[in-house]
């Protein structure tokens, strides 16, 4: 144990997917009226129809677009207001087992339907090049509803974390193109972990009376206050070979240089492979990693056996046993059992601007740098610690948007199931502010890596290493709490 005494969980955190369904059928304040409710989120017709032309056509400035602001507009034309509480609602509703369709219809049934996208037809990055341009051209011709709507907009995403990353992601280039305000955004929390929900009070899990519940669920988004959110940016940089089948969170770009304030130690190939990508949560390295990967192309392979978040848990949980987390096949080498042999890490510490190599335990199978205080369906690994054993850690109380990675390991499967329901922390690392990942193969011919639960197969190199650098993104995205 590395934190002194047993680590409680974080109120974000501490809640069962079961009790929260269990809380989600109990009566939460007045009840919603239905109309009222529609009538304050949605938007003016001819608003929410030229914003569909645009992205349907990915063209702002198509002929019906402008027809119906011309409408709206022209002479004799009643003048409508915007919305009380404009928004938005992104789903993947392939999540939720078979509640995904049935919660499309019922949002659409809340609010005009031409504000819920589902993500199978409609991309979250269509949505801002064309919905939101489309807001921002009929604002700047003085457009005071579009100017309001646009300003108020929140978004709210019914999926899991890999789906929230990939809206919030989208929503960051608003940051970068100076189209500010970036609307806030709320989760209804339909995939198997749901930590991005949990971090934020919208639960852990879809409520058993969802269809009377996501009226409440809405209400707050209009409503509840926002928080920050840090995300961090993960550049891979390897020798150049065969393509990685990499998940959506990851890119393939030009070459691109690493930190220069770190010397890179050793020789380096003529010609590299870059990658980059984005995550909210957590970045890992290891025996988790590979897991996750199993577990992905078990269920890809056999979809009849996830239909839903318990389900996939309990496979999830089967799965891990198989794969030499819990017994170390005797036909392996014991000097491959830890991470240690093919991996260095370098850190910025906290309040620091010079990298430091820090040591890898000896015993550690897996590498997690976390930014949330929800992990593995709302475990808090890295624990609430006493302010004596920060101190004398040299690390500080770890929040979502305080600039800083917490990272830990894991050892072996038992150490893991430990950690996990919380009798024990984890093997505390190092907080950090960057990171970078050195990995050089040996004997190991690939390696396994996740972010936010979207996992791969890394390729090694004997010759030559691979880098992994994790910097802080310098703008945070918005949240709405529920709480």
């Amino acid at each position: 144990m590395d934190g002194p005494g047993t680590p409680t969980r974080s109120k974000a955190s501490g809640r069962s997917s079961v009790i929260d369904s269990l809380r989600g059928c109990t009566l939460s304040g007045v009840a919603v009226n239905k109309e009222e409710l529609r009538r304050k989120i949605t938007f003016p017709e001819y608003l929410r129809h030229a914003m569909r032309e645009a992205i349907r056509g990915k063209d702002v400035g198509a002929a019906a677009v402008v027809q119906y602001y011309e409408a709206a507009h022209g002479e004799g034309a009643e003048q409508v207001g915007p919305a009380e509480w404009p928004m938005v609602v992104f789903i993947n509703s392939k999540s939720g087992g078979r509640h995904g369709p049935e919660l499309k219809a019922r949002l659409q049934e809340l609010m005009g339907e031409e504000q819920v996208f589902d993500l199978s037809a409609v991309k979250p990055h269509e949505f801002v090049q064309y919905g939101l341009s489309c807001l921002e051209k009929f604002a700047s011709l003085g457009d005071n509803c579009a100017k309001e709507t646009r300003e108020k907009l929140r978004i709210v995403v019914a999926g899991g974390d890999g789906t929230v990353g990939w809206v919030l992601g989208c929503l960051g280039e608003l940051n970068k193109q100076g189209r500010l305000p970036v609307p806030p955004t709320g989760i209804i929390p339909l995939g198997t972990g749901n930590d991005l929900s949990r971090s934020f009070g919208w639960g852990g899990s879809f409520p058993f009376n969802w269809k009377s519940a996501i009226k409440r669920t809405l209400e707050k988004v209009a409503c509840g206050p926002t928080a920050h959110l840090d995300s961090w940016q993960v550049l891979i940089s390897m020798p150049a070979g065969e393509e990685l089948e990499i998940p959506y969170s990851l890119k393939a770009i030009e070459e691109t240089p690493l930190d220069q304030e770190l010397a890179v130690e050793g020789e380096i190939p003529e010609k590299v492979d870059c990658y980059q990508g984005v995550f909210y949560n957590y970045f890992s390295i290891g025996m988790d990693a590979q897991v996750a990967y199993g577990f992905h192309h078990l269920r890809n392979e056999k979809p009849y056996l996830a239909q839903g978040p318990i389900s996939n848990k309990l496979i999830y949980s089967g799965y891990s046993c198989t794969q030499g987390w819990f017994f170390t096949p005797c036909s392996s080498d014991p000097g491959l059992r830890s991470l240690r042999n093919i991996l260095r890490i370098y850190i910025k510490k906290v309040n620091c601007s010079k990298w430091e190599q820090i040591a890898v335990p000896s015993s550690v199978r897996s590498i997690v740098a976390l930014n949330l205080p929800s992990y593995g369906s709302g475990r808090n690994p890295w624990g609430n610690l006493k302010p004596d054993y920060l101190e004398k850690r040299g690390f500080v109380e770890a929040h979502a948007d305080d600039g800083l990675l917490e990272v830990f390991g894991l050892k072996q499967g038992w150490h893991a199931s430990m950690v996990m329901v919380e009798l024990i922390s984890a093997k505390h690392i190092a907080q950090a502010s960057a990171i970078r990942f050195e990995l050089r193969g040996g004997e190991w011919k690939e390696a396994y890596m996740q972010t936010d639960g979207e996992p791969w197969r890394q390729r090694m190199d004997k010759e030559y290493s691979t880098f992994v650098e994790i910097k802080r993104v310098p703008h945070q995205s918005i949240m709405v709490r529920a709480e």
